[in-house]
C-alpha cells in the first residue's frame, strides 16, 4: 500500500548534496508503455527561481502513435503535436476546457509520435507552495490529475518542447524499491479508450478521483 505522506514529511527542503540520478535521454527513448511503467515510483522535479517543486509519479497514460485514436498524433503532423514527432526526453504540454494545461513525456525514437501523460503524483517538496498556486488548502487533491499537476507545480506552455535532462524540469530516480502497479483503459477520451494504457499505484492518494472508481 502506497504510504499517505503527512504534511510534516512533505515539507522538508532537500538537504545538500541529495540530488538522486536524473534520468537521461535513452530512459524516454524506449518504447512508450515501458516508459509509461518505469516512471511511476520516480519523482518530477520542476525548478524555480527560488523554489524546487517535486512529486512522486503514481499514476500515467501512454499515447503511441499516429494509429491510436487517441493519440494528438492521431491527425498528423500540426503546430500543435510537432515535438512530439521529435526524440523523446521532451516536455510536450497542451491547454484543455480553456482553463487547464497539461504535461506529456515524448518517446520513443525520433519521427514515431508518441507521449506519456503525466496524471497523478503525490507530493512532496514545495507543498505549501504548491497549495498557494492551486488555492487549495489540503495536501489531499492537491495534484491528483493532469490539471491539478501543471497549477501546482507552475507548469504552462512555457515548458513546451524543454529537454527533460535539463535544469528547469527533469525527472529522479531517487534509488527507491519500485512500486507494485496496475492499469485499466484510459480515461476522458472517447476513441480509443478500450487501451489499457493507464497505469497507476494502486490506492496512492495522488491517483485521479476518476480513476479511483475503476
Amino acid at each position: 500500500m502506497a504510504e499517505i505522506l503527512t504534511l510534516s514529511e512533505t515539507s522538508r527542503p532537500r538537504p545538500e548534496g541529495q540530488w538522486k540520478a536524473k534520468l537521461s535521454r535513452a530512459f524516454y527513448e524506449k518504447p512508450t508503455l515501458a516508459v509509461a511503467k518505469e516512471l511511476l515510483g520516480k519523482y518530477l522535479v520542476v525548478r524555480h527561481p527560488n523554489r524546487i517543486l517535486s512529486g512522486k509519479i503514481v499514476e500515467v497514460e501512454a499515447y503511441v502513435g499516429e494509429d491510436d485514436p487517441a493519440c494528438h498524433a492521431a491527425v498528423g503532423l500540426t503546430d500543435r503535436n510537432h515535438i512530439m514527432y521529435g526524440p523523446g526526453g521532451f516536455a510536450y504540454i497542451y491547454f484543455i476546457y480553456g482553463m487547464y494545461h497539461c504535461l506529456n513525456f515524448v518517446t520513443e525514437q525520433e519521427g514515431f509520435p508518441a507521449a506519456v501523460l503525466i496524471r497523478g503524483l503525490e507530493p512532496v517538496e514545495g507543498v505549501e507552495e504548491m497549495k498557494r498556486r492551486r488555492d487549495h488548502r489540503s495536501l489531499s487533491g492537491l495534484a491528483n490529475g493532469p490539471g491539478k499537476i501543471c497549477q501546482a507545480l507552475g507548469i504552462d506552455k512555457t515548458f513546451y518542447g524543454l529537454e527533460l535532462t535539463g535544469t528547469r524540469i527533469w525527472v529522479e530516480d531517487r534509488g527507491e524499491k519500485r512500486p507494485a502497479i496496475t492499469h485499466s483503459s484510459r480515461i476522458g477520451v472517447a476513441a480509443g479508450k478500450e487501451k489499457p494504457w493507464r497505469f497507476y499505484v494502486p490506492k496512492s492518494p495522488g491517483v485521479s478521483k476518476d480513476g479511483k472508481k475503476r
